[in-house]
């Protein structure tokens, strides 16, 4: 118990290829994955950050990773990349693309028909006026500024060391922050251990309990099954509101 070994990790990717392909074959509904650890999964098969770039490679659109519970989401512009990089990343096109697939995700798996999403600065303070940096006023701003001009509504850019101790995130259906630990840090002290992590985007539904493999505590009956059993449920939820939704949408009149 508690080893990360090489072994576990084939049969990890080895269940993965099994999921993917009985859901290719329509034979199942959703997926919920555990936890799988980063490193011994890695092979010459297995090139991937982690299940959300895998799985965007082996199904149709475009992915977004959201941490979720009942009264909170955060979805992420950039996830498993080095914080010297989220910079360079995040452009116009990257957050209109992000933006796009919250929102519709929004729409069609949680049925709500005009979202309100957060966007979080990337620069402390959102860059003072450029006292601090100029990427929220030169990228951020703009982008939301256009954004709003399509119809959505849109906000931002936050401070993120002051929205959610303020309890601003209550006033919206959903959060985008810029980098992994900026988003999830504040997720995970909020509801950690109750949340869910959902690969939004993709024409398929799957879901994850919000901790990572825990070998600290295996064989010690510590574990706890709360996120696991919200993640299936969360799966199940979200599985009947896309076929809903699909469902209302044939046959409209133009």
């Amino acid at each position: 118990f508690g080893e990360a070994t090489k072994t576990g990790g084939t049969y990890a990717f080895k269940s993965l290829e099994a999921v993917v392909k009985d859901l290719k074959k329509g034979n199942l509904d959703v997926m919920l994955t555990a936890p799988i650890h980063k490193n011994t999964i890695h092979s010459d098969n297995f090139q991937f950050k982690g299940h959300t770039d895998y799985l965007e490679s082996e199904f149709e659109g475009k992915s977004l990773m959201i941490l979720m519970n009942d009264k909170l989401r955060v979805a992420l512009i950039t996830a498993h990349i080095a914080l010297d990089d989220v910079t360079k990343a995040i452009t116009p096109e990257l957050i209109r693309e992000k933006v796009d697939i919250l929102y519709q995700s929004l729409q069609n798996d949680f049925s709500i028909t005009k979202p309100k999403i957060a966007l979080l600065s990337i620069d402390p303070h959102a860059g003072d006026e450029g006292v601090i940096g100029n990427v929220d006023s030169e990228i951020v701003k703009p982008t939301i500024q256009k954004l709003h001009n399509d119809g959505k509504l849109i906000f931002g850019p936050y401070p993120a060391d002051s929205f959610f101790g303020s309890n601003n995130y209550k006033n919206f259906d959903a959060i985008l922050a810029a980098y992994h630990d900026q988003g999830l840090t504040a997720f995970k002290t909020i509801s950690f251990g109750q949340g869910v992590n959902y690969t939004a985007g993709l024409n398929i539904v799957r879901t994850s309990p919000d901790h990572g493999t825990a070998f600290d505590i295996a064989g010690k009956g510590k574990a706890n099954y709360i996120s696991f059993k919200e993640a299936l449920f969360a799966a199940i939820d979200i599985y009947n509101t896309r076929q809903v939704n699909m469902e209302l949408k044939k046959n409209a009149l133009k």
